[in-house]
């Protein structure tokens, strides 16, 4: 009996672009990145707006490619920083759609792709999801607790690739990601780390809570960032800059493009050599810090995003952490394939989809 096809619209909106991609099943059919207008983007008053202007540029695309929504199965988008998800599937309802446009959300182009979803799918009556977004959230009281009573951990890491990683690696090897015990470090302008247990992230070290990156200062010694903050010559928005977006390699070095640096370290860069091994030294660390998450019994290592294009920071990593268990390298972003692949699941009715119920916090 031949299984029921189905063809899936996929959004993922950026800070700058939107990416788009239809599959049919598994099958990629084609995808767009839509690079927006920079002064449209900033013009844009509110949410409403800046999501209507996103729609109107990917029913453009779509109507270039001849493509007709009337075939749609069904429309998932990325997930953003929506607080009181789990991992997996949400349905884009109202409630979720009014915590989005409360604007008590930390702002993020993310938190775009329910809205982009609902407002593809609703006018050709199929459902709208979101899949493993930035906030889903599984961790156990135990790894949420601080040495401050205000302040609690929360999941923020690159859930959606590396749950998809994980998920192919598992297939790999003739197994199911529910029935291993994984640690995927997601290497990219940010890095973040995950521990992964029967099926869930059950802690993460975040990109503000570890290893530096190209981009991003990474975890740093508290008691000088509270001197900085307090010293009267940075703004708020300063010391965030310094932390996300002009830290890391980019402080270090000048340049956040690690093949620049591997060039300069071939030419006998000592200076870039150095650093280039203490970001590996500090993702390796944050490797060693989730093993005891896992009670150090790993079945695999995995090494994912972009940046773990690098043999060269890839090799330096294995040199530190190989004990722990077998390496495996999966280079590159798989957002879109993931997305779309979460979605199929869902209606294939492999996997339940959740209906949001809210959460009593908000980010803000």
């Amino acid at each position: 009996m031949n299984k029921k096809k189905y063809v899936i619209l996929a959004v993922n909106p950026g800070s700058t672009s939107t990416k788009l991609a239809v599959y049919d099943d598994e099958t990629e059919r084609f995808r767009e990145n839509i690079v927006h207008d920079q002064d449209a983007l900033l013009a844009a008053e509110d949410t409403q707006s800046r999501m209507d202007m996103r729609i109107k540029a990917v029913r453009g695309a779509l109507a270039a490619q001849g493509f007709d929504m009337a075939s749609v199965s069904g429309v998932v988008g990325r997930g953003g920083l929506i607080p009181g998800l789990g991992m997996g599937g949400y349905y884009v309802n109202d409630v979720m759609r009014d915590v989005i446009l409360s604007g008590k959300l930390i702002s993020h182009a993310s938190n775009l792709g329910a809205l982009m979803a609902r407002a593809l799918a609703d006018p050709i009556g199929v459902p709208s999801v979101i899949y493993d977004a930035v906030s889903a959230d599984s961790l156990p009281e135990i790894a949420r607790i601080t040495g401050i009573p205000e302040i609690r951990r929360e999941s923020f890491c690159h859930v959606l690739n590396s749950r998809a990683m994980a998920r192919q690696y598992a297939r790999s090897k003739g197994m199911r990601y529910e029935d291993m015990s994984l640690i995927v470090a997601h290497l990219g302008g940010g890095i973040s780390v995950s521990a992964h247990k029967n099926g869930e992230i059950i802690d993460v070290i975040t990109d503000d809570g570890g290893p530096f990156s190209p981009e991003r200062a990474g975890s740093l010694p508290i008691l000088y960032i509270i001197d900085m903050c307090f010293s009267g010559r940075y703004t708020r928005e300063q010391v965030i800059r310094k932390q996300r977006g002009n830290g890391g390699l980019k402080a270090l070095l000048g340049t956040s493009d690690c093949r620049e640096i591997e060039s300069r370290i071939k030419s006998g860069d000592e200076r870039a050599a150095t650093c280039y091994r203490a970001q590996a030294y500090q993702i390796a660390k944050g490797i060693g810090n989730l093993a005891p998450a896992l009670n150090c019994k790993m079945d695999a290592i995995i090494l994912t995003g972009g940046v773990a294009y690098s043999e060269m920071l890839t090799d330096m990593i294995c040199e530190y952490v190989s004990a722990l268990a077998p390496i495996v390298i999966m280079p590159g972003e798989n957002e879109m394939r993931s997305l779309a692949l979460g979605m199929l699941r869902i209606l294939r009715g492999e996997e339940a989809c959740a209906q949001y119920g809210g959460a009593e916090r908000m980010s803000r």
